[in-house]
């Protein structure tokens, strides 16, 4: 099934989130090829409770996600999932949203935490997405725990549950995050990959498709429909094997150096 993953909703966004977003009136666009075709949105808690249980997903499932809690999400996606009765996914970056926790370091006007609950309380899941945004797998192991735990902790503080879902920021995870993930229970976990979610990549390696400033309304429903995925984000996935070689080397010059000291 397709797993979408958005981040800011804009017409004028931060340069530095441009590529990533996409306008409100592409997205509601995108929103209308879903309800057109039959498509049946649901939240990633749902999908990976389906999934251990065995039980039957609804016709054409599909899931929309938001990653790091930009405030478009809130001015221009809720009401266009409201229109169309859709649940979603907005994995939140806890240290960038804005209020008591906030870090610095966002890259665009982000939520609140009085519209993070609007969002809850319209049927959005809220899931994390660590607490400043940090390339996961490049952190020794207490700065790691820290980021996946101070981020589960506020938003159960701000939400009184405790969220069940994780985005990697980036997509970006090795064995050892996955397993810190796991620890602070979470019960799914979301990368990137550009192909489509199965079942067998396991609850904590769920791969999605990302929808950005370019992607057509052509490519956007050949993708949501299966077709050519692979040959949509050929490059996406060069560069990613690339780069996963790169980081590999990364990780074991630092082991190399850690048991030097």
């Amino acid at each position: 099934m397709p797993i979408l993953m958005y981040h800011a909703i804009a017409d004028a966004p931060a340069p530095a989130t441009r590529a990533l977003s996409v306008t409100p009136a592409a997205f509601a666009e995108q929103l209308a090829v879903l309800a057109d075709r039959g498509f049946t949105p649901v939240t990633t808690a749902a999908l990976g409770a389906a999934w251990r249980s065995g039980a039957r997903l609804p016709r054409r499932p599909v899931l929309i996600t938001f990653d790091d809690g930009y405030a478009g999400v809130h001015r221009h996606a809720l009401p266009v999932l409201a229109r169309h009765g859709f649940p979603a996914t907005l994995f939140v970056s806890t240290g960038w949203i804005r209020g008591t926790y906030d870090t610095g370091g966002a890259l665009d006007t982000m939520l609140d935490w009085a519209q993070i609950r609007e969002l809850a309380a319209a049927g959005t899941e809220i899931g994390g997405h660590s607490h400043t945004h940090p390339q996961l797998d490049q952190l020794p192991h207490d700065a790691l725990r820290f980021e996946v735990q101070r981020c589960r902790d506020i938003v159960a503080g701000e939400l009184a549950e405790a969220p069940g879902s994780f985005a990697y920021p980036y997509g970006y995870s090795d064995r050892r995050v996955r397993a810190e993930v796991r620890a602070a229970g979470f019960a799914q976990s979301l990368a990137v990959g550009n192909d489509l979610a199965r079942r067998r990549q396991g609850p904590y390696a769920l791969r999605r498709v990302t929808v950005r400033r370019t992607t057509g309304i052509e490519q956007f429903t050949r993708v949501v429909e299966g077709r050519a995925v692979g040959r949509a984000y050929a490059r996406d996935r060069a560069l990613t094997r690339g780069y996963a070689v790169l980081r590999r080397a990364r990780q074991a010059r630092r082991r190399a150096a850690g048991s030097r000291d």
